[in-house]
């Protein structure tokens, strides 16, 4: 089994900052990217930043500049600290890991995902 769980979503004004933080665990051979994606109710889900095991980022036009993803591959921890957040920024941010297991089983996995709200 392998869990992923996010922690640090919460209530943040305009201009404010906030650190979230995901932590996979389990059964866990070896982790390749992992990521956060944002989602609105009612709007697709979107890509906001990802990093290699190597330590390669991507991140999405929007949050680039204020966002910096960045890991653990020790403790198999991804973390994205949000600066200069805007009230667009509010969504449901979930963790993502694309990893293989002990059982040599590569799989994509999801955490339930952590609230971030922006006030203007």
């Amino acid at each position: 089994q392998v869990q992923l769980v996010e922690s640090g979503g919460g209530l943040v004004q305009a201009g404010g900052s906030l650190r979230l933080s995901c932590a996979a665990s389990g059964a866990i051979f070896s982790i390749n990217a992992m990521g956060w994606y944002r989602q609105v109710r009612g709007k697709q889900r979107e890509l906001v930043a990802a990093i290699t095991s190597g330590g390669g980022t991507n991140y999405a036009d929007s949050v680039e500049g204020r966002f910096t993803i960045s890991r653990d591959n020790a403790k198999n921890t991804v973390v994205l600290q949000m600066n200069s957040l805007k009230p667009e920024d509010t969504a449901v941010y979930s963790c993502n890991a694309d990893l293989l297991t002990y059982d040599q089983s590569r799989s994509m996995y999801w955490g339930k995902g952590t609230l971030v709200t922006v006030s203007s």
